[in-house]
């Protein structure tokens, strides 16, 4: 299990969003930190295969991010997902694994299980424009999960989250870090500071720092600060 990301740039015009980043990722949780605009989700759009790569490589056990065999172990929870409000929890999740060619036997068994998981179960059969944003958020880790992913990207997933479902949710990642790639892409400090095996920094588009808690000396938050720190994080 091994995602390899080879010198891999972004261009706009005359910006470059990504500049030359390359990693090496095995099982774990990988917190990806920065200030808006740092180039976070611009990366995480390539690792998806959304956006191609003005230069370089990203594969998974040699397979390329453009081949079908690639997108089969991805599970994707963009910063903003799409659902429709009038669906109930269930019917939603019965719908995407419809989108991603999961037959109906394996679906329903799959959706009841991911359901537990996230502890929606009690409000499977409710429309999801009654759910409070956490409930919502909780969902798209869900529809995230229904192909048994090997690869986790996870783009901003608790910003709005009170500090009681923040704490769940992270308690989730944790759990799904143990026999996956996770990739957590967030401004806020506290969301990685305890469940990242190891913590990746960007700023101007660069990867400024791979290493993990151990290696920072003193709170994390006032270590980006000091080195890194353009905009605000929280």
């Amino acid at each position: 299990m091994e995602l390899v990301i080879d010198r891999v740039s972004k261009q706009y015009k005359n910006k470059i969003a990504v500049d030359r980043i390359s990693l090496k990722l095995e099982k774990g949780i990988y917190g990806l930190l920065g200030a808006n605009g740092a180039g976070k989700t611009t990366l995480m759009r390539m690792l998806c295969g959304i956006l191609t790569p003005t230069s370089g490589t990203i594969s998974y056990d040699g397979i390329d991010v453009s081949e079908e065999e690639y997108r089969a172990v991805l599970g994707y929870l963009p910063q903003d997902f799409g659902y429709y409000p009038d669906f109930t929890g269930k019917d939603f999740l019965l719908y995407m694994a419809a989108l991603k060619g999961i037959g109906k036997s394996e679906a329903r068994k799959k959706v009841k299980e991911l359901l537990e998981l996230v502890s929606l179960t009690d409000v499977a059969k409710k429309k999801i424009k009654t759910y409070s944003g956490g409930m919502k958020q909780r969902l798209g880790i869900a529809q995230a999960l229904l192909n048994d992913p090997q690869i986790l990207i996870l783009d901003e997933p608790t910003a709005g989250l009170d500090p009681k479902e923040r704490v769940r949710f992270r308690n989730l990642i944790a759990q799904l870090g143990k026999d996956n790639i996770v990739i957590l892409s967030t401004h806020i400090v506290s969301d990685i500071d305890r469940i990242a095996d190891r913590i990746l920094m960007m700023n101007g588009g660069s990867l400024v720092f791979d290493g993990t808690r151990e290696d920072i000396t003193g709170d994390l938050e006032e270590f980006y600060l000091q080195e890194f720190g353009e905009g605000e994080v929280e």
